[in-house]
């Protein structure tokens, strides 16, 4: 049987704190941070880390800092709208519901599906998989979870019977090696980032390991960086399985109690060329950094190795996760504090979604299309129309919607022109798809804009429910906010539609804490331990109990309400047998590895500061600094090879389309390689989707996309001209074939490029710029030089600057710091007027370079110049002087570049 080893502290929690701050949840990643939010007497809000939320003791990253920015209803979707117009909620849900009714009436439930989100709350996710599964008969509901943790959750069914992560963010702190695979934890999971290296302070036998292609952030705090070549990863851990086997490292005694298919996993992994110098050639890696990984492995008890999207977004996402498993089944560490393989989610409730079923491939409840389960589930909802197989997963969904099989497709929460692959198509099945309906907080979307009916949803601060996060710890989201316009919240809309196609008695609930106690019924249903979702302590949970719900991780068998740290420890899988396995990989070089016509490797992920597809983060001028600009990243010899210069403009092809992109030439990336990120679409970034180039290949397992391996090739674009913009207003240029808005201090910002320019710039920027002035006075300046083709001019009123615009045949213009300052002024002075035109600073000070920390909104020069003038040393001392890198943490490798670089300086 399974011996859960009990949760020993939990916080003592209420829903407000004694100065009425809100206790709830970040949305953004899997860490799962605890907040706590304030509203204002004006509407706003001040939000902070709760030092009381065991995911992160009151620290925030740099988005979650800024969540107050992003709370206002600019953009907001507010009202119900069919084909553009506004309508009542009455006649958008009778039209949602008459339109599914005749889609399934003429053509079945296999013709009608839905594709929600990590956004959505659990008790959202929990009535949209009852209502497809339950009673419109399809298993045509997917999730974007689907793009980022399909793999492990695939892994661990294979390996452990059941989606289980066996561990909790506790055993990063007690590990005496961490293995970071596939994962810029400093940027993606910052706030867990900073946890496991300050665990290490003071214990130097303590190691961190980073396996991946590229030199991240992340890196700086690694003994050793592993930069294999992408695609290499199952080679590289099969290697390690037979090393641990060959000496000394197996527990017997765990092996044999426990597991099966040793045996064959040893021999697939010796097949394929397990030693030191075979795994060193097959990951182009130095054999002598294989081996020392290989031996601190071997000889360190405690071990966790942490993977992320480096490994599941792949075409052999599942077979990767099984070979780091297998290595932590042979050493028997797993379940135990500080040991065990972890899987870190991307989105704040993936896990959430997977505990209802809102994979295609899964029922509710961690149960699958066995007939038992079915026959349960089926008694439990009380329906005679459960699905009776699994239904289409993501990328198959919109290709199914492409070819007409699905004619009614309801989108909730989530942005799929952009996020999914080879998005081009993804944006032709929507175009042609009958009946779309889109549920968002958000009005304009590469999505939203092909919906027929538009459904507006309340966004995080007004929606009210719980999130599961990347330990199994279930927390609340709380609102803080009132439902703004005639936004509502998702799994309401979905009841609706629910009474409406005669479903009502299945979904009457009163509120979200119904649909919580009926999940966490179905969780304990006739569950006799053989499954490892067990919610049946919160099962009875009143009304006032549910408000006040701490964190806590699951299972919560019984009556018992204070969770359980880890499983697995003494056995206990939920196999038929209670035995893991082991599962043989034979390693698959990624889907389209090598292509003549495009012999780059296209790697594609997050930056800092941004979220997604910029919807919520985009809003924040403190976040749009750090990353402005959709951008590749290219090794110094590729870029040489290719004429590439730096900040300059590039043009990327796949097989499945292009994208425009400032370079960044940098050696931490591997040659051969590329990268770019996930955040920009035609809201923010003319020609700047990375989506429209992304690999469509899938896992056979999983299902899940190949988005870190595409071949691409990447050339110089070389427009006609070059420029930026800034303006009070948002703009518009339908003449620039690279235009990317950036949001700053009182302005928008845009920078810009094209190959056919205005026949006169003057008249050009005059009609751009120029505005109704409601008798105020305006004052136009500007400088021409046909001869050079560069044009300078600015718009003041008032004597305040109100845009202004640069244009070049090259990218070499004024930097846009300085000029930002200008924005903030009330007047704008003689000097600053003939600095306008001349493009260079007054005060060569005044430049204050990039932003560095945007916690606090110090940038490079500000903290360059205290580290000159201070003599600081260190990245604690910058800390101490400037408060950079004091939060989040996320920008202190930046802070140590600029150390080292002031430090040469000086030695020069």
């Amino acid at each position: 049987m399974q011996s859960p080893e009990p949760m020993n502290r939990e916080p003592d929690m209420e829903a407000a704190t004694p100065d009425r701050a809100t206790r709830t949840t970040c949305p953004y990643c899997g860490v799962g941070c605890g907040v706590l939010a304030e509203t204002q007497p004006d509407g706003t809000a001040v939000v902070r880390g709760d030092p009381g939320h065991p995911a992160n003791f009151g620290r925030l990253c740099s988005k979650g800092t800024a969540l107050a920015e992003t709370l206002d209803l600019e953009g907001r979707l507010l009202h119900p709208e069919i084909r553009g117009r506004r309508a009542s909620w009455e006649t958008a849900l009778d039209t949602v519901a008459h339109g599914f009714a005749r889609v399934l009436r003429d053509h079945g439930p296999q013709a009608v599906a839905f594709y929600v989100s990590g956004q959505l709350l659990t008790e959202d996710y929990y009535v949209a998989n009852k209502l497809m599964k339950g009673f419109l008969g399809s298993a045509n509901i997917d999730t974007n979870s689907r793009l980022c943790m399909a793999s492990s959750v695939a892994g661990q069914v294979r390996a452990f019977g059941a989606d289980t992560v066996p561990g909790n963010y506790e055993d990063l702190d007690e590990a005496e090696l961490v293995v970071l695979v596939g994962s810029n934890t400093a940027w993606c999971h910052p706030v867990l980032y900073q946890r496991l290296t300050g665990a290490g302070r003071g214990r130097p036998q303590r190691r961190i390991v980073v396996i991946d292609p590229r030199r991240t952030a992340t890196c700086d705090a690694a003994d050793l960086h592993l930069a294999l070549a992408p695609g290499s990863d199952a080679h590289l851990f099969n290697g390690l399985l037979c090393y641990l086997h060959d000496h000394g490292a197996q527990s017997a005694e765990f092996t044999a109690a426990h597991t099966r298919g040793l045996a064959e996993a040893l021999g697939a992994a010796r097949a394929a060329g397990a030693s030191i110098t075979a795994v060193a050639a097959a990951c182009g890696l130095d054999a002598a950094a294989v081996e020392r990984f290989y031996r601190w492995f071997a000889r360190t008890d405690k071990v966790v190795t942490v993977y992320s999207q480096g490994i599941n977004q792949s075409s052999s996402g599942t077979d990767k996760v099984n070979a780091i498993i297998n290595c932590h089944l042979l050493t028997g560490r797993i379940g135990r504090p500080g040991m065990g393989p972890f899987s870190i989610t991307g989105q704040p409730n993936a896990m959430g979604g997977r505990e209802v079923g809102a994979l295609a491939n899964q029922l509710a409840a961690h149960m699958g299309f066995d007939e038992l389960a079915r026959e349960r589930i089926a008694r439990f909802w009380k329906t005679t129309r459960l699905a009776t197989r699994p239904g289409l997963k993501a990328v198959e969904l919109f290709r199914a919607v492409e070819r007409g099989e699905i004619k009614a497709l309801w989108i909730m929460a989530t942005n799929p022109a952009v996020s999914l692959p080879d998005a081009g198509q993804v944006r032709r099945a929507l175009a042609r798809c009958e009946l779309l309906v889109v549920s968002d907080c958000v009005r304009h979307t590469d999505t939203s804009a092909h919906a027929q009916v538009l459904l507006p949803a309340l966004a995080w601060g007004e929606k009210d429910g719980t999130v599961t996060n990347s330990e199994r710890r279930i927390s609340r989201q709380r609102a803080f906010l009132p439902p703004p316009g005639e936004a509502r919240a998702d799994w309401w809309t979905l009841s609706q539609v629910a009474q409406r196609l005669g479903h009502g008695a299945a979904f009457d609930y009163g509120g979200p804490a119904d649909i919580f106690r009926e999940h966490a019924a179905l969780t304990a249903f006739e569950n006799d331990g053989s499954r490892d979702l067990d919610l049946g302590g919160l099962a009875t949970l009143t009304d006032a109990q549910y408000a006040g719900l701490a964190p806590v991780q699951w299972p919560v068998a019984g009556d018992a309400r204070q969770g359980t740290a880890r499983l697995f420890g003494a056995g206990g899988f939920h196999t038929p047998d209670r035995r893991a396995r082991f599962v043989a990989v034979t390693p698959r070089a990624p889907a389209h590895a090598t292509d003549p016509d495009y012999p780059l490797a296209l790697n594609t992920g997050r930056v800092r500061d941004h979220w997604h597809t910029l919807t919520r983060t985009g809003k924040s001028a403190r976040l749009s600094q750090h990353s402005p600009e959709p951008y590749v990243e290219i090794h110094p010899d590729d870029a040489r090879t290719r004429g590439l210069e730096d900040r300059h403009l590039a043009r990327l092809d796949s097989r499945w389309g292009f994208m425009l992109a400032r370079v960044r030439i940098d050696a931490g990336q591997r040659l051969g390689s590329v990268f770019a990120p996930m955040h920009w679409n035609d809201q923010f970034a003319r020609n700047g989707c990375v989506g429209v180039l992304v690999n469509p290949a899938t896992d056979p397992v999983s299902g899940q996309p190949e988005s870190k391996h595409t071949p691409v090739a990447v050339r110089p674009y070389r427009p006609a001209w070059h420029g930026f913009v800034l303006s009070r207003r948002l703009l518009a240029f339908p003449e620039a074939d690279y235009a990317v808005s950036v949001r700053g201090q009182a302005f928008w910002r845009f920078e810009l490029a094209g190959d056919g320019a205005p026949d006169s710039w003057k008249q050009w920027a005059r009609s751009v710029f120029c505005t109704p002035l409601n008798g105020q006075r305006a004052e136009w300046i500007d400088y021409l030089d046909a001869g050079a083709g560069s044009y300078r001019g600015a718009r003041l009123v008032g004597d305040r600057l109100e845009s202004c615009v640069f244009i070049a045949p090259a990218p070499n213009l004024p930097a846009r710091a300085w000029l930002a300052q200008l924005f903030e002024r009330p007047a704008v002075g003689a000097d600053e007027r003939r600095a306008l035109l001349s493009g260079r600073a007054p005060d060569q000070r005044a430049d204050l370079g990039g932003l560095v920390c945007a916690c606090f909104g110090v940038t490079a020069h500000t903290i360059r110049e205290t580290i000159r003038r201070e003599a600081l040393d260190s990245v604690e001392a910058v800390g101490r002087c400037l408060k950079a890198g004091t939060n989040c943490g996320s920008c202190q490798p930046e802070i140590a570049a600029l150390i080292r670089v002031e430090r040469s300086s000086d030695a020069a």
